[in-house]
C-alpha cells in the first residue's frame, strides 16, 4: 500500500431503506400495524459512508455502485453530496431501477426483517471502478451475495468479484470485504473465490458458518476465535474480524487473536439494529485506515455498532468517535 494513498472507496450495493417500525412480526396471513417509517441510506458501502461521515472522519469518501435513473437515484447522490461524499464512480443506469429495502423492525426488540429488491445493484460489475482515477487507501466491498453480477462465475472459474478484488490489489489498495446473510446456494463457493483478494474480512456468525459449514455459537468467544483462525487459513491475506450481538473476535496474520465484548446495552435504548453490522464495519474500518492497534479497533467498532442503536435506520445514531467511545464509559461492556 503507496503511503500516500488516503481515503475509503466503498463498492457494491446502494440501496434506499425504508424503515418501518411495527408493533409485531405477523404470522402468515396476518396483520400487523406500522407505528412509524422513515426513509434511509441502505447496503454497505453506503451506510459504511455514512457512517464515516457521521464520526467526523478527515480522510476522503468514496463511493462506486449503479442506481437507476430515478427518483431514488438521485436521492443517493444528493444525499452523498450533502455528507461530502464522492459519487464520480456511482453510476446510474436506464435499465434496472434503484435498488431498495423495506426494513420492517419489531417496535419492542430492535429485531429486524428485510424485504429487498435487487434493482440496479444486479448490473455493477468489474468495469464500473477505475482505481486509476482513485488515491484511496481501502477499497471496501459490500454485500457479497447480494450483487448478481460480482457473485457470478467468470470462464476461469472465479467470480467477478474476485476479479475486481484482485484489480484492487494490484493498484495498492488495502481491500476489505462484508457479506450479507442470505441462503444463497453457493456461498461458500462465492466466499471462498474472494479471500485471497482479501486483506481484511469481516462477517457474522451467521455468515462465517455458511462458510465454514459448522455452527458457531455467537456467545462463546472461542468458537468465534476458531472460526476467524480458519476463515484466515483460507486465504485472507491480513485480518479476519466474526462480529456478533455479544461481541467480537479477530485474528491477525501476524498471530493477534483478541476477543472484545460487546457494550452492555440499557433496556429501551436500542430503537432498531437496522445498519448495526455496518456501523461496526465502520469503526472497524476507521481503525484500520488510521492505524490504530487491534484493541483499539474492536474496541470502536463495538461503540459503533452500539451508537447506531439508538437510531431505526442504519446511520442517523453514529456521532463523532469521541462521543462513540464515550458510550463504552457509560454503559460498560458485557461480562
Amino acid at each position: 500500500m503507496s503511503p500516500s494513498r488516503s481515503g475509503l472507496l466503498a463498492g457494491g450495493n446502494f440501496i434506499v431503506d425504508h424503515v418501518k417500525i411495527i408493533d409485531a412480526y405477523p404470522d402468515q396471513d396476518m396483520l400487523a400495524s406500522i407505528l412509524g417509517q422513515t426513509q434511509a441510506n441502505g447496503g454497505g458501502p453506503y451506510n459504511v459512508l455514512k457512517d464515516l461521515a457521521a464520526m467526523g472522519a478527515s480522510f476522503p469518501l468514496a463511493a462506486a455502485g449503479m442506481v437507476g435513473e430515478d427518483d431514488n437515484g438521485r436521492w443517493i447522490r444528493e444525499d452523498c453530496r450533502v455528507h461530502g461524499i464522492d459519487t464520480v464512480q456511482l453510476h446510474a443506469t436506464k435499465e434496472r431501477a434503484t435498488s431498495y429495502t423495506d426494513a420492517m423492525t419489531v417496535a419492542g426488540t430492535g429485531r429486524r426483517t428485510f424485504f429487498h429488491q435487487r434493482g440496479a445493484n444486479a448490473l455493477f460489475d468489474v468495469p464500473h471502478v477505475d482505481f486509476r482515477i482513485s488515491s484511496a487507501r481501502i477499497f471496501h466491498l459490500g454485500y457479497l451475495m447480494l450483487l448478481d453480477t460480482l457473485d457470478s462465475f467468470a470462464p476461469d472459474g472465479r467470480t467477478q468479484a474476485s476479479h475486481l478484488l484482485e484489480k484492487a490489489v494490484a493498484a495498492g489498495l488495502e481491500t476489505s470485504v462484508d457479506m450479507v446473510s442470505t441462503e444463497h446456494p453457493q456461498f461458500r463457493e462465492i466466499a471462498l473465490s474472494a479471500l485471497p483478494y482479501t486483506h481484511h474480512l469481516m462477517l457474522n456468525e451467521v455468515e462465517a458458518a455458511r462458510v465454514l459449514h459448522r455452527s458457531i455459537p455467537a456467545d462463546q468467544p472461542e468458537a468465534l476465535l476458531g472460526a476467524a483462525s480458519d476463515l484466515l487459513s483460507l486465504g485472507v491475506r491480513q485480518s479476519v474480524t466474526v462480529h456478533t450481538e455479544h461481541g467480537c473476535a479477530s485474528v491477525t496474520i501476524s498471530g493477534e487473536r483478541l476477543h472484545q465484548p460487546s457494550l452492555l446495552i440499557p433496556p429501551g435504548y436500542s430503537k432498531g439494529a437496522t445498519g448495526a453490522g455496518d456501523a461496526f464495519a465502520a469503526g472497524l474500518l476507521y481503525g484500520l485506515h488510521e492505524q490504530l492497534s487491534l484493541a483499539e479497533r474492536l474496541q470502536l467498532a463495538v461503540c459503533t455498532a452500539a451508537a447506531s442503536l439508538a437510531d431505526p435506520t442504519p446511520s442517523a445514531g453514529l456521532r463523532p468517535v469521541a462521543e462513540c467511545l464515550a458510550l463504552a464509559t457509560e454503559f460498560g461492556f458485557r461480562k
